[in-house]
């Protein structure tokens, strides 16, 4: 065997790409120029293999195998192997794999493979990978990546991974990938990618973070559509949306229902909703159970509930459990108690956590808070924050203060804005000011208003008194107590209202003290009215100031009903007077008690005399 040399081989080419659709006027002529130059070739290599060229032979069988011509192929290639051509051999155990003769196939890939030939090693590796052969197979895969074959690289770091050496897997898929294979880059992408989720060391997980990248980004440009999906999720979630985009359409067009799916999402988002709807069509009608949800939502949104509950349903069919977990929110916003609660249950049962607290939900308002507290608690076991505050409410109603405060916490720990405000107060009431500040820092900054009204009081009760300052010098700063009550009072707090007007009266801003009076009163709080009505009678509007007392002491103020049984009796109306005095008397304070019944009894004696 003298004359081995390295010809084209049919094994080591990968997939043909098929032409697909109507050819252009340019493309029908090239392919029609191919066409004659490939049957000029064919005619050369005839003549040349009359002539007994060993060369001619294998390049011929190989064009003729390629077209599918095996009758025509074999005569050729096995004359080419007898003569020692290595190429020949290792095409004519493809031709005879592809007949169906594995075994005979891999003698003359054994052949061409000692012979030196890649591609044939690669062949055989993989015969004996199927046949269950591992050593076999590792041994010939072995020798054909070392020899620089792509595909043998990447079949060796396959069968490393499924035998569980990493690091063995891991160098031959980067060879692999390093030599053009696209689902060696994005294998060797995910690798990174996982190792990166995992990585305790911050600045190891960042590398490896970019490194899968880089390797995504290799995978998609050669046209992977899971690698394009991946590189568009982490451009989104950095922020890089246009880019993402690019390549989620990219992996949509070639049929990647997940990148569908998120190529809607960033449509939405940037408020095109019907080309949202056209990819999310796509991706639904490929089986993307979240783009059958998306296009519920969708139509649930428009006022359509039977085509939301039709979507609904399809992705239920494509196994998402959200679409159970929907159509009960569906129902239930119908009012089809019910069958929410039958859906709620099917998704429960699938480990739905949200639906599991929506049961719940549905379970307790029905009355049956036996019922409803195992899936409080199978919810929140599963991660629903909302779940482990729902535990603290049910438990607090029952005066299980430790078991409330407990899951009060958790649910705190993990965000619950409301839930820290329940510790705020647990803390508070226990005396543990410090910790009750911080619960409440956390309550408050997470958007509670009644959070950071208490802790405007806590920090106020800290506040040592202002001293006092000489004419013209300039007013303190505004403090943080101040602040809090003022963000409070922004949020419709009516306490924090009357608050934030008491320290604008404090500081000489009738203006500003009047208009967090009035804000208050108008939303209903009593103490509000009572307070804008003393603003006024100061300022000389005594009939308006009457209008607010009477609102309070309607709402049950006492001081309000004293202040009116005062006015009264200044004008003479003494049977209004001794009205509002009995009112005061009954309302309290003790001190407005004394008070309004001492002038009761003057304006009663007034009245009898």
């Amino acid at each position: 065997m003298n004359v081995m040399g390295d010809m084209a081989n049919l094994f080591g080419t990968g997939r043909f790409a098929q032409p697909s659709g109507e050819l252009s006027g340019q493309e029908a002529a090239d392919e029609a120029q191919e066409a004659a130059d490939q049957a000029a070739e064919e005619v050369r290599l005839r003549v040349a293999v009359d002539g007994g060229d060993v060369e001619a032979m294998s390049v011929l069988g190989a064009m003729l195998l390629r077209r599918g011509d095996f009758d025509g192929a074999e005569s050729h290639l096995r004359a080419a192997t007898a003569a020692g051509d290595r190429a020949a051999a290792n095409n004519l155990g493809v031709l005879l794999h592809q007949r169906g003769y594995a075994d005979e196939a891999a003698g003359w890939w054994r052949i061409a493979a000692v012979a030196g030939s890649a591609a044939a090693a690669h062949a055989l590796g993989r015969h004996f990978r199927e046949r269950g052969d591992e050593p076999a197979a590792e041994y010939w895969l072995c020798q054909s990546a070392e020899q620089g074959h792509v595909l043998g690289a990447y079949a060796l770091a396959d069968l490393l991974e499924h035998r569980g050496d990493a690091t063995g897997s891991e160098r031959w898929m980067r060879a692999a990938a390093e030599r053009g294979h696209r689902e060696a880059a994005y294998r060797l992408a995910r690798t990174l990618d996982r190792r990166a989720g995992r990585d305790g060391d911050d600045k190891a997980a960042a590398l490896a973070a970019d490194e899968a990248e880089q390797w995504y980004r290799q995978a998609a440009a050669r046209g992977h559509r899971r690698g394009a999906l991946h590189l568009g999720t982490i451009l989104e979630k950095r922020g890089e949306l246009k880019e993402a985009g690019r390549w989620y359409l990219t992996s949509a067009k070639d049929g990647e229902a997940r990148a569908a799916c998120a190529l809607g999402f960033l449509l939405r988002d940037a408020g095109d909703t019907e080309s949202a709807a056209v990819w999310w069509l796509r991706a639904a009608q490929d089986g993307d159970g979240n783009a059958a949800n998306a296009l519920g939502a969708l139509h649930a949104e428009r006022g359509e509930p039977q085509t939301a509950e039709r979507w609904y349903r399809a992705a239920m069919d494509a196994g998402d459990d959200n679409g159970a977990y929907n159509l009960g929110l569906l129902c239930a916003e119908q009012g089809r108690t019910t069958q929410a609660e039958q859906w709620y249950r099917r998704a429960a049962y699938a480990g739905h956590r949200e639906a599991s607290n929506a049961l719940a939900i549905l379970l307790l308002r029905a009355g049956d808070e036996s019922g409803a507290e195992p899936w409080f608690s199978k919810a929140a076991e599963a991660g629903s924050v909302d779940a482990a505050f729902n535990l603290g409410i049910l438990h607090a109603g029952r005066g299980e203060e430790r078991t409330a405060l407990r899951w009060y916490e958790r649910a705190a720990a993990a965000g619950h804005t409301e839930a820290a405000l329940q510790v705020g107060m647990a803390r508070l009431r226990a005396g543990d000011e410090r910790e009750a500040e911080r619960f409440l820092r956390c309550a408050a900054g997470g958007g509670s208003a009644e959070a950071a009204y208490r802790l405007a009081t806590v920090l106020d009760a800290r506040r040592p008194p202002p001293p006092a300052h000489e004419l013209g010098e300039p007013a303190q700063e505004r403090s943080e107590c101040e602040e809090w009550y003022e963000r409070a009072a922004s949020q419709g707090h009516r306490r924090a209202q009357v608050r934030v007007g008491m320290l604008a009266a404090a500081r000489g801003d009738v203006v500003e003290a009047a208009r967090w009076y009035r804000e208050a009163a108008e939303a209903g709080s009593r103490n509000g009215a009572f307070n804008l009505g003393l603003l006024l009678a100061r300022e000389g509007s005594e009939p308006e100031a009457v209008v607010w007392w009477r609102r309070a002491a309607d709402a049950g103020h006492g001081r309000a009903a004293l202040r009116l049984a005062l006015v009264f009796a200044r004008r003479g109306e003494l049977a209004e007077g001794q009205r509002w005095a009995d009112l005061a008397v009954s309302l309290g304070p003790a001190e407005v008690g004394e008070r309004a019944a001492r002038l009761r009894d003057a304006l009663r004696q007034e009245l009898s005399a």
